[in-house]
């Protein structure tokens, strides 16, 4: 061992990293505006669930709609699973109690409630972007109520390069 190697500074603080893992699981969404993804970690520090915005399994991508407006039922709206309830569900089994969820979009009235129900005490996201929308000043009213945490993500890197040709590994 060399006396005066040191370790690496630049690497991911566990917010970074955590958000990171939701940002990448954004990019398995199919829907053409948002791409939306969600990691939880227990008080261990372990991913626990993810989730992306999507239709759920067994629902065709090819035959139900992506459109944003239009009549409801021909929309994404009434079939999109969001990346919370996703993270929820696709969950390895674990108690959820105390866990953080962190997601790149504050959560919608909907998603609240069942982090809310899981247990979930601390919900970490990059966007409040709807901040003004009833949806979210119902969440934000039932998380206090609930006494979940809300901390709003402020990076100190812009961005987190993945590389499948990386020459360092």
């Amino acid at each position: 061992m060399t006396a005066n190697q040191t370790k690496r500074t630049d690497y991911l603080s566990w917010d970074e990293y955590f958000m990171g893992i939701a940002l990448l699981s954004a990019q398995r969404s199919k829907d053409p505006n948002t791409q939306v993804g969600a990691c939880i970690v227990n008080d261990h520090k372990k991913v626990v669930g993810v989730g992306y915005n999507g239709f759920p399994t067994g629902c065709s991508d090819e035959s139900l709609p992506w459109a944003r407006e239009g009549d409801f039922l021909e929309t994404k709206y009434p079939y999109v699973c969001h990346a919370e309830l996703n993270a929820i569900l696709n969950s390895i089994g674990e108690n959820l109690y105390g866990c953080v969820i962190y997601v790149a979009l504050f959560p919608c009235n909907e998603c609240a409630k069942a982090i809310i129900q899981s247990g979930i005490k601390e919900v970490v996201y990059l966007s409040d972007k709807y901040a003004e929308t009833d949806s979210i000043k119902a969440s934000k009213t039932m998380f206090e109520q609930a006494g979940v945490k809300m901390r709003q993500l402020v990076m100190t890197r812009e961005s987190i390069t993945i590389s499948f040709s990386d020459s360092r590994v």
